[in-house]
């Protein structure tokens, strides 16, 4: 029997208010990576500490770059709709052209296993992130 192996694409919301996307196999070890500021270089290094917001499973790992891909394309705005869960909102912002994501994007397709996050649905008294920073 073959195990499935797993594929992280994540969203980290940094000390500055700015949000951080990427991916993973290992979504535990990658989240500790950047706590600690053990990848110099990285966008995170001087944002820390880091708070996971949004993590989706993939069992493909170029479905799981395409999204990281297609996230990172987003505006700051679509980005908090998906942390929210704000799926409506989500397609409100996409019909109004506020993504830089092309309408023929494969990653329409693609059907990741959400994680839930602590504090990342709009339930949560912590779920709206400040407004300040980029995306």
């Amino acid at each position: 029997m073959k195990l499935m192996k797993s594929y992280y694409t994540y969203i980290l919301q940094c000390s500055d208010g700015s949000y951080y996307t990427g991916v993973t196999n290992n979504i535990e070890r990658r989240l500790y990576e950047h706590q600690e500021g053990l990848i110099k270089g990285c966008y995170t290094h001087d944002k820390r500490p880091v708070k996971l917001v949004r993590v989706e499973e993939f069992t493909n790992v170029m479905d799981a770059i395409v999204r990281e891909k297609q996230i990172k394309g987003w505006t700051r705005r679509k980005k908090e709709a998906l942390i929210a869960r704000d799926f409506e909102g989500l397609v409100k912002l996409s019909k109004s052209g506020n993504s830089t994501s092309s309408s023929n994007d494969r990653s329409t397709k693609l059907t990741p296993k959400v994680r839930d996050v602590k504090g990342s649905h709009s339930g949560d008294s912590d779920a709206s992130p400040p407004s300040t920073g980029s995306g």
